[in-house]
């Protein structure tokens, strides 16, 4: 399942959590699976994000770039800011 596939059902799930008058084994249910879900895009996230940050190390070394050095160390402070605008999702 691509990233977009399990947003939108993610979307879809809290959806139907929010408008319709579940019974509780079918919330919990809901829950579960968009526990799974949100875990997946998480996962998918970081994983892009990892790739993009090697992408700009290589391209930065390849160019001869000083400072290469201080996108590794700054990269404590962005992934904490990454991480919470993952868990508005």
């Amino acid at each position: 399942m691509t990233f977009d596939q399990s947003l939108a059902e993610l979307e879809k799930l809290v959806e139907e959590m929010e408008e319709d008058q579940l019974p509780l084994e079918s919330l919990v249910e809901h829950y579960e699976n968009g526990s799974r879900l949100l875990a997946r895009c998480g996962a998918i996230l970081e994983s892009a994000r990892k790739r993009l940050e090697t992408i700009t190390l290589q391209e930065s070394d390849a160019a001869g770039e000083p400072g290469g050095e201080a996108v590794r160390g700054g990269d404590d402070v962005s992934s904490q800011d990454d991480d919470d605008e993952i868990r508005l999702f």
